[in-house]
């Protein structure tokens, strides 16, 4: 950790590549390749409050150590963003009320999925937000592959501070962020 790190506060937002490398990114928001059909990022990056950052890279080592690598959707989304996400899709059963927020914009939460060695992405039976059924953790007409690729995906994020929901089998939450106030912090794109 460098001199500047040391005295950032936990509660900082930071960018967690300059934190990890041994992350892969694929910041959907940033596209249009998403359940919206609209880019609302301006660019991909992937911020997050310290304590996010230090408890994923944590996660990251556990998989890395069974030959994965946490591929990251989605990270801490200013309210702004929220408000422009609900203006496409005013539906809470998609995208929170900015009114209310989420733990997106609180830096706490992530959208997430594992890749293999190769890069290839574990099969989870759903694309990243599919909302439908299928995508619950407690949906069980799946193969025992796709089972055992969320269970050890959902485990081992508990087992590092997270929390999930049962209805996106992609969206960890830092059990430590719930309490984290909503931000508007916005990022340079370079």
């Amino acid at each position: 950790m460098t001199k500047n790190q040391s005295i950032i506060n936990d509660t900082t937002f930071v960018n967690l590549k300059d934190y990890s490398k041994d992350f892969v990114y694929d910041m959907k928001y940033a596209t249009s390749d998403n359940f919206l059909k609209a880019k609302v990022y301006d660019c991909a990056e992937c911020f997050l409050r310290l304590k996010t950052v230090k408890a994923l890279i944590v996660a990251n080592n556990s998989f890395m150590k069974m030959g994965y690598k946490i591929k990251l959707y989605d990270c801490y989304r200013p309210l702004d963003i929220q408000k422009r996400m609900w203006k496409i899709v005013p539906n809470p059963s998609y995208v929170a009320d900015p009114a209310k927020g989420s733990i997106h914009n609180r830096g706490g939460a992530v959208d997430i999925t594992l890749v293999d060695s190769n890069g290839e992405e574990l099969n989870m039976g759903t694309t990243f937000d599919f909302f439908g059924i299928e995508a619950s953790h407690n949906y069980q007409n799946l193969s025992q592959e796709i089972k055992d690729n969320r269970e050890l995906l959902k485990n081992t994020m508990i087992g590092n501070g997270f929390n999930f929901i049962d209805s996106e089998w992609w969206h960890y939450n830092l059990k430590s962020a719930l309490n984290d106030k909503v931000s508007n912090v916005k990022w340079n794109c370079e």
